[in-house]
C-alpha cells in the first residue's frame, strides 16, 4: 500500500493505493477505485476492500472524500453529494494516469452512500466499465424517507424549516456551525438495528479512527443530500454491468432491490442470507461473501476472463 494524493479541482485528495504481491511496474493492470460510507475514510472500510482486491490481482484505490480525512476543501465535514459523485471521477482520472494500469479496464467498488455515488458517477463516466455496490445507500432517498424508507419525501419538510432557521442564527446571529451526527452516539429503542450496529462499527475500538469524526454540518449538507437521489435516470443512463451485494436482514436492503429493479444494463443481484447493513464492513464471513462475488465479475468484465474463475 502507498499513501497518495491526486488532484479534484482545487482540492487535493488523500489516497491509499492498493497494489497485488506480484505487481509489475511494467504492466498494465484493471483498476478499481473503491468509494467510503457516509461517514467513513479510506483506513475503514474501502481500505479493507481494497486490499483484498489488490490480493486477487487488481490496483484499488481508497480516497477519503473531499472536504473528509485527510483530503482537503473547507469547510471540512462537508457531505455534498454532489462533490462526492465528482470524487469518484477525479479517482478515476488519476488511476487512469498511472502507466500500470489499464485505462480501459477501471471498475468501482462503492460500500454504502459510496454504492449510491459510485452508481451516479457511472452513469455520467463511461470509463468506469463495471461496477459492483456493497450495501447500497442511495443517501439522498434515505435521508427524506427514513432508513426502512417507509416515509413520504415531504417527511424531510420539518427538517428543511429547521435547517432554514439555523441557517439563519449562523448568517444573521453568528451562531456557531451545526453539526449532525452520522450514526446515533447514543441509540434508544426506536434506532434501526443497523444504525445502532454502524455506533459499534465507528464509535468503538472496532474501526474508530481519528479522522471519521461522525459529524457533518447542519445546514451546509442537508440542504445538498435531500435533493439529491443516487438512482435518477439509472434506467437510461447506466449502461456498464453492475454487481448489487446486499444482506438479507439488512434495513437498507430496499435500495439495493429498488436499484436491481430499475437498472436496464446486465445486472446480478446477490442477497447474502443472514446479513445486515454493517456485515459487509468488517465481519470476515460477509466481506469474503461480497469480495468472492465482485472478484469473479470484474474478471468478467474488466479482464475478460470466464466468471467461473473467480
Amino acid at each position: 500500500m502507498e499513501a497518495i494524493t491526486f488532484p479534484n479541482g482545487q482540492i487535493t485528495m488523500a489516497g491509499n493505493l492498493y497494489t497485488p504481491e506480484d505487481f509489475d511496474p511494467n504492466g498494465s493492470h484493471p483498476a478499481i477505485v473503491v468509494v467510503h460510507p457516509g461517514g467513513g475514510v479510506k483506513e475503514q472500510a474501502a481500505g479493507l476492500y481494497a486490499s483484498k482486491l489488490a490480493e486477487q490481482g487488481f490496483v484499488a484505490l481508497a480516497f477519503d472524500a473531499s472536504f473528509q480525512g485527510d483530503s482537503g476543501g473547507e469547510p471540512h465535514h462537508l457531505e455534498d453529494p454532489y462533490a462526492r459523485v465528482e470524487d469518484v471521477r477525479a479517482a478515476v482520472d488519476y488511476v487512469q494516469s498511472l502507466d500500470h494500469v489499464d485505462p480501459e479496464r477501471i471498475g468501482a467498488l462503492g460500500v454504502c452512500a459510496g454504492g449510491g455515488y459510485s452508481v451516479n458517477a457511472a452513469m455520467t463516466d463511461y470509463r468506469i466499465k463495471a461496477l459492483t455496490t456493497v450495501s447500497a445507500v442511495n443517501i439522498g432517498t434515505s435521508f427524506r424517507r427514513g432508513w426502512y424508507g417507509t416515509d413520504s419525501d415531504a417527511a424531510a419538510v420539518p427538517t428543511l424549516r429547521a435547517l432554514a432557521e439555523q441557517r439563519t442564527a449562523e448568517a444573521v446571529k453568528g451562531a456557531d456551525p451545526a453539526y449532525l451526527p452520522y450514526v446515533p452516539p447514543e441509540p434508544d429503542e426506536n434506532t434501526p438495528r443497523d444504525l445502532v450496529e454502524a455506533g459499534d462499527y465507528y464509535l468503538t475500538p472496532r474501526a474508530q479512527h481519528p479522522n471519521a469524526k461522525n459529524k457533518f454540518l447542519f445546514t451546509r449538507s442537508v440542504s445538498r443530500i435531500f435533493t439529491f437521489d443516487a438512482f435518477h435516470m439509472v434506467e437510461d443512463l447506466l449502461t456498464q454491468p453492475i454487481l448489487i451485494v446486499a444482506g438479507s436482514d439488512a434495513g437498507s436492503l430496499w435500495m439495493s432491490t429498488e436499484l436491481h429493479g430499475r437498472v436496464r444494463s446486465p445486472k446480478q443481484l446477490q442477497v447474502v442470507e443472514g446479513g445486515t447493513h454493517m456485515s459487509f464492513y468488517d465481519v470476515p464471513e460477509y466481506v469474503d461473501r461480497a469480495v468472492s462475488q465482485a472478484v469473479p465479475f470484474f474478471r468478467e468484465h474488466l479482464t475478460g476472463e470466464p466468471a467461473d474463475q473467480g
